[in-house]
Order: C-alpha cells, then structure tokens, then sequence
C-alpha cells in the first residue's frame, strides 16, 4: 500500500475538496438507527473526515484514523477529533467500539490482505458490535492513478469474510455519490460478528 498511501500524501488537498462536501446521508441513515444511542464509531480510513464530522453532530463518540498523514490533518481541522495516523494492521486502541465505519477505505487493502485485516479491526468491536465497509462492484486487483482497489462482488466478499468472525448481515448496491462518477457502482455491507 506504499504507493496509495504515496497518492493521499500527494493529492490531499484535492481529494478532500471533492469528497468532503458528498452527501453520503443515504448510508448514514442505513447504519445509523441499529446503533444504540451515543455508540462510540471507530471511523477507519476516515479520509477526509466528512463522515466523523456527520456521525459528531448526529451525537456520536468518534474515534478516526488515517493512513495518510496529511489527510488525518485535514479530517483533524475539519473535525476537531486527534485523526491517528496509521495503517489498518497497525491500529491499536484500549477502546471497544459499538460500530467500525470503512467506507471506501478497505478497498486499498490487498486482496490476500483482506481476510487478516476484517480479522484485526473486528477485534475492537464489541461483542453485539456492527461493521460498515464499502468496496467497488466488481472482481478483482487494479492500480488505477496511482493506487490499489481491491473491487469484490458479493460472492467474493464472502469468501474474504469466511476466515474471520464477522457475518454479512445485510448488503445493497448503491451509485457513486460524487458527480460524474454515476455509472460507477459499489457494493454496502453491514455486518456482525459471529
């Protein structure tokens, strides 16, 4: 993930500009009302902390981390939160979490990656914990500009899921939210542990 992480470093300013005003309320308001009230949401992969930001003012505890160091800057400034820096295999915390939220985040992770990681984070879920992940509809590994994307299909996903403690509780395929990017499709998932 070097060369991701390289892109992030490289082009903060002009991903944040064009992700952190997306609407994303449409995935909100799937996950949101199954959490209890005030649920502490482990925002991982936060990016530009746009959706830190909607879960605070919703009257969420968030806790968020970023690979990139310059986009854990930006998502601090936007945010007020102290953004950690660093890669989903390395996160730690003496935190349990009522829900993990990776969207789009995930899909940098190497496919033979994946298993291990879902793994690792579902570790600082709680017990009756949820897990939000989004990746591209698709199949298969593919550098495109400058970064990884691991796209999955249902099936795939599954076979990633086997190994590790977390079920598909539910999923939905959804549009790309940002302008232009309409004909780009992503599949949701929520999901438990086992």
């Amino acid at each position: 993930m070097p060369q991701t992480i390289a892109f992030y470093e490289q082009n903060s300013d002009s991903f944040f500009d064009s992700t952190v005003t997306v609407d994303a309320q449409a995935l909100y308001d799937q996950f949101l009302p199954l959490l209890p009230e005030q649920a502490h949401i482990l925002d991982a992969g936060c990016g530009s902390g746009r959706d830190s930001l909607a879960f605070l003012k919703a009257g969420y505890r968030v806790s968020a981390f970023d690979g990139s160091e310059s986009m854990g800057q930006r998502a601090s400034g936007l945010t007020g939160l102290d953004v950690k820096h660093s890669l989903f295999l390395d996160f730690s915390s003496d935190e349990q979490f009522d829900a993990i939220w990776a969207c789009a985040s995930l899909l940098h992770v190497p496919l033979q990656e994946l298993s291990v990681t879902f793994s690792h984070l579902s570790t600082f879920l709680k017990g009756d914990g949820l897990f939000y992940c989004s990746f591209k509809l698709g199949n298969g590994e593919e550098k495109r500009g400058g970064r990884h994307f691991t796209n999955l299909d249902e099936q795939g996903f599954e076979k990633v899921l086997k190994s590790t403690d977390l079920t598909i509780a539910r999923t939905w395929i959804t549009q790309d939210l940002r302008p232009g990017r309409e004909n780009e499709h992503w599949l949701n998932a929520i999901l438990k542990k086992a």
